[in-house]
């Protein structure tokens, strides 16, 4: 499974009408592509930035859908009144889930370097040390790590059932976090709290 992630910075005041234009028009139109398997849309009301992801089932799918979204991107980002846009292909490595994330549901979303050549290390430590311990954090409902092979970066998303929930979790997310990265020898470069506006990702258990 491979995901396309579009951020944009724009202007707060103008949060709403974005979301509202990416649930309105944004999905119905990427959900009639070929290979799409689903969109997310995080946001930080008072930065101003939000994050649409799309899912896609093969990298093909995803490179074929390349030219077809330009144009809806281009009117997402002005609804979004956007000073920037940077669009990333990934490989989603893992995603797994014990709850569905309802109204409310928050996100922490972590990226960082990864020394050359160890994505399958950090993929599999990942997975077998790092996500049992997510998994006894009060909240937390799924999990999901995607990679850039080419670039060596990574960025793990951990959605928790509310606002609430993910900030108690803070300090053990930054213990938990810090530890896996000094044992992969990576580097942290960025970790950020968004509102989950928007859930309608379709891809299936990835663990």
């Amino acid at each position: 499974m491979y995901a396309r992630t579009t951020t944009v910075r724009g202007d707060p005041r103008a949060m709403d009408e974005g979301i509202a234009f990416c649930r309105d028009e944004v999905w119905p139109t990427v959900q009639g592509m070929s290979g799409c398997v689903g969109m997310s849309m995080l946001a930080d009301r008072e930065g101003g930035r939000c994050i649409v992801t799309t899912a896609w089932a093969s990298d093909e799918a995803m490179a074929a859908s390349a030219e077809m979204v330009k144009e809806i991107r281009s009117r997402a980002a002005e609804a979004l009144r956007a000073d920037a846009v940077d669009v990333e292909d990934w490989q989603i490595a893992i995603l797994h889930r014990i709850r569905p994330a309802g109204d409310g549901a928050c996100v922490r979303a972590t990226w960082v370097d990864t020394m050359p050549g160890e994505a399958d290390q950090m993929i599999d430590a990942f997975r077998m040390a790092l996500m049992p311990r997510l998994e006894e954090l009060p909240g937390f409902c799924s999990v999901s790590l995607m990679i850039d092979r080419m670039r060596n970066r990574g960025v793990s998303a951990v959605t928790y059932e509310s606002r609430e929930a993910m900030e108690r979790t803070r300090d053990a997310g930054t213990s938990l976090r810090e530890e896996f990265a000094q044992h992969m020898g990576a580097t942290i470069t960025e970790v950020a709290e968004f509102e989950l506006v928007m859930a309608h990702l379709h891809v299936p258990e990835m663990a």
